[in-house]
């Protein structure tokens, strides 16, 4: 499609230009297609013959692999975070435990 219009637009443009008058709009209307048409070709070429889809698709991995890097240190945080509470919930219990055991032997040696 984008070929044909790229004839069709090149084409008109110089029949616009061949008219008696010259129309200068139906000139512009063409040239800013086969502007657009050859934007367009470039790009198909670029994606499928010049390695721009292995570009897109590296892109979209590193973009993977930011965000997993991201969870990871996240769960990495959470679980540091989760274990310093453990810790000092058993050393809280333990306190409490060996006050506990005192107050007992202290009642005993009386």
């Amino acid at each position: 499609m984008t070929a044909a219009l790229l004839g069709y637009s090149a084409t008109f443009m110089r029949y616009a230009m061949a008219v008696t008058p010259r129309n200068y709009l139906l000139f512009g209307c063409h040239i800013v297609n086969f502007s657009a048409q050859t934007t367009q070709a470039y790009r198909y070429m670029n994606y499928h013959y010049m390695g721009g889809n292995q570009a897109a698709l590296q892109a979209r991995a590193k973009e993977g692999l930011a965000q997993a890097e991201g969870s990871l240190e996240g769960a990495a945080s959470s679980a540091e975070r989760m274990a310093r509470e453990a810790k000092a919930k058993v050393e809280g219990g333990a306190r409490d435990l060996a006050a506990q055991a005192k107050v007992q032997a202290d009642k005993v040696m009386r």
